[in-house]
């Protein structure tokens, strides 16, 4: 299979189009996709494509004036799944979940704030993996302001050789990472470009718990924090022991 450049969005719909086909790998439908589209696999290609070219692509055709599938996979093809996986591909897929409150933020909006990644599935749920989670909702966070700046999709990873790279990758920017769970090998990477984990296996809303990290800041600081937030060394350990004995 040769290896081609796609756009963010080409990838992300692969990404998800290859989720609802049963049993189909994000390699598998890019090598089908590659045998109808050839090496012209793009938003415009993709908007062309039907149900009938898809299945065709697989090994097998479509009837579409009786409806039945030919050939010896007959029985276990899921024709509502590959309709839904052309909608997808097609770019018309529905929202699954209603629109989140981004917000405007440019650098230095807010003074001494850090900036936050969640593995997140559900709106402003902390309910990811960090390996398997579908976006990371970013938050800019102050002792006293609490904003959702961003919202990054990471369907991506799928059609990386380097999976946990790229995740890292995307998130790079972001001094501390929460999830419900990292595997050692990823929690490994996440430290190693300075980005602090922090597990909280029983999830829940992230406001909630961020909550929790603001009130940190505005009293006393661990000295991990500490250091993200530019507290000196001395000063840090110092205030934390006050604090703290």
């Amino acid at each position: 299979m040769k290896n081609q450049p796609f756009s963010d969005e080409v990838a992300i719909r692969i990404a998800l189009a290859a989720r609802a086909l049963p049993d189909v790998s994000v390699g598998e439908l890019i090598e089908a996709l590659q045998t109808h589209l050839s090496d012209d696999i793009n938003e415009e290609s993709l908007g062309t494509l039907t149900v009938t070219q898809l299945k065709r692509s697989f090994g097998n055709i479509y009837d579409v004036d009786d409806g039945d599938w030919e050939g010896e996979d007959a029985d276990n093809q899921d024709i509502a799944a590959f309709k839904e996986a052309v909608q997808i591909l097609w770019g018309e897929q529905e929202e699954a979940e209603p629109y989140l409150p981004v917000e405007h933020y440019r650098d230095g909006d807010m003074p001494n704030s850090v900036r936050i990644a969640v593995a997140s599935n559900t709106a402003e749920e902390l309910d990811g993996h960090f390996g398997s989670c579908q976006r990371y909702l970013i938050y800019q966070l102050s002792a006293d302001d609490l904003k959702l700046i961003e919202v990054r999709s990471a369907m991506g990873a799928k059609l990386s050789e380097d999976k946990n790279r790229f995740r890292v990758q995307l998130i790079k920017d972001c001094p501390i990472l929460y999830v419900v769970s990292i595997g050692g090998p990823a929690a490994a990477k996440v430290i190693q470009a300075n980005i602090y984990p922090m597990k909280i296996e029983t999830g829940g809303p992230i406001r909630e718990i961020l909550a929790d990290l603001q009130h940190a800041i505005a009293t006393s600081p661990p000295p991990w924090l500490a250091k993200i937030l530019g507290v000196g060394a001395e000063q840090r350990v110092k205030n934390y022991q006050a604090v703290s004995s």
